[in-house]
């Protein structure tokens, strides 16, 4: 998961708090994690993926969450099968 989400190795401590932020607004709002494919994103991205999504509908959230969720799996056995 740390290889995943390099994007935020070289954040700038403004974005880490700003995705923090996000974050637990849209746990407060959707009750489950933001969860989205990082690989190959910038921190950047990541805060403004999770800024547009934060007020969508919740139905529509999960249906992303889940999208999000089995690209991540997808990845994770294609290496695994490596």
């Amino acid at each position: 998961a740390a290889e995943e989400q390099q994007g935020t190795r070289d954040a700038s401590e403004a974005t880490l708090a700003a995705l923090a932020e996000k974050n637990r607004e849209y746990l407060a709002r959707h009750g489950f994690l933001f969860i989205v494919f990082a690989t190959g994103k910038s921190a950047d991205e990541m805060l403004r993926l999770l800024t547009e999504r934060v007020d969508n509908p919740r139905g529509q959230e999960l249906q992303t969450a889940a999208e999000e969720q089995q690209k991540i799996t997808e990845l994770r056995l294609r290496k695994a099968a490596e």
